[in-house]
């Protein structure tokens, strides 16, 4: 659990972040969102403190996080940042087991995490595990940057837009990624993004910053249907509301049996993202698929349905 509490940092007369509360449950996705300039990374670095705070206080399950040296905390906490901030003259294990390393983890077990993690991004060990950074593709380059956040198996995981680089196809399965990730490990998870559909995907909680002031702190559901200012509801911008609470369920509430054409779907994709492809490639359903393997499919009847529903 994360616990920020009256948090507030100024940069001469500039309030970067200014009284900031917030708590992050264990095992949450918060999304932090909001234009540049608003706070949201500042915040987000007080966590790890990259940044020191002005006043106020984080605590990180019940404890201050001064309470333990700078660097001996930031052990403890994976960091994945935009354009991934590898290593260029390591391989990609000596990258993933910086951490490990340093935490004096034997030579077997950083190996053996590495290989874990690799897998876990779908990335072959033993054709990944001794390339160069500059050998990879872009994609792969994030992700080996946040198995490298991940290689020492913290409970708190901060990540500073770290999709926001890549281009949508890829991007999208970044975030897949991560959702698994976080599910299978139920790790902490505080997200820091200028997209509010990324944050609507991901995030069990939304909090928007606007000139360092948090102005709202909830669950998707509840942005959407009750933005608490008119900046709020700008940053949703000027989509169908109906529309947006697709984004909230996942692909897999709505399987059904039978045949569909095409390329799948993931079933961790969000039921506006099995719209959108339909409605792209002018099919009445599309498959759905978990793990590589079809599981059954979306039609365009129940998502137009349930996109006419009530908002709720």
């Amino acid at each position: 659990m994360i616990e920020i509490d009256g948090i507030t940092k100024v940069y001469g007369k500039a309030r970067a972040v200014d009284n900031v509360s917030l708590t992050v449950e264990r095992g949450e996705l918060a999304a932090i969102v909001g234009t540049s300039g608003s706070g949201k990374t500042t915040l987000m670095r007080m966590i790890n403190r990259l940044v020191e705070p002005t006043s106020g206080t984080i605590r990180i399950d019940g404890r201050d996080n001064r309470d333990l040296p700078a660097y001996e905390l930031r052990r403890g906490i994976g960091y994945a940042i935009q354009g991934h901030g590898l290593f260029p003259h390591r391989t990609v294990a000596e990258n993933i087991a910086t951490v490990p390393k340093l935490l004096g983890w034997d030579r077997k077990k950083r190996d053996d995490r590495v290989d874990e993690l690799l897998t876990l991004f779908n990335l072959e060990p033993e054709l990944y595990r001794d390339r160069m950074p500059q050998e990879l593709s872009g994609g792969q380059k994030q992700r080996i940057g946040v198995a490298r956040a991940l290689a020492a198996e913290p409970a708190l995981l901060l990540m500073d837009e770290p999709f926001g680089a890549l281009d949508p196809i890829i991007r999208a399965k970044a975030q897949e990624d991560l959702l698994k990730i976080q599910r299978q490990f139920s790790t902490t998870v505080v997200l820091v993004t200028h997209d509010m559909d990324e944050a609507i995907l991901l995030g069990h909680r939304i909090g928007v910053m606007h000139e360092g002031k948090l102005l709202q702190y909830a669950p998707p559901a509840e942005i959407i249907a009750h933005p608490a200012s008119d900046f709020v509801n700008e940053l949703l911008g000027t989509g169908d509301k109906a529309f947006r609470m697709l984004s909230l369920t996942a692909a897999s509430k709505m399987v059904e049996e039978g045949p569909a054409e095409g390329p799948p779907i993931a079933d961790t994709a969000s039921l506006r993202d099995a719209l959108a492809q339909i409605l792209w490639t002018g099919r009445d359903a599309v498959p759905v698929a978990r793990d590589g393997v079809i599981i059954g499919r979306i039609t365009r009847e129940r998502l137009l349905q349930r996109a006419e529903g009530p908002a709720s």
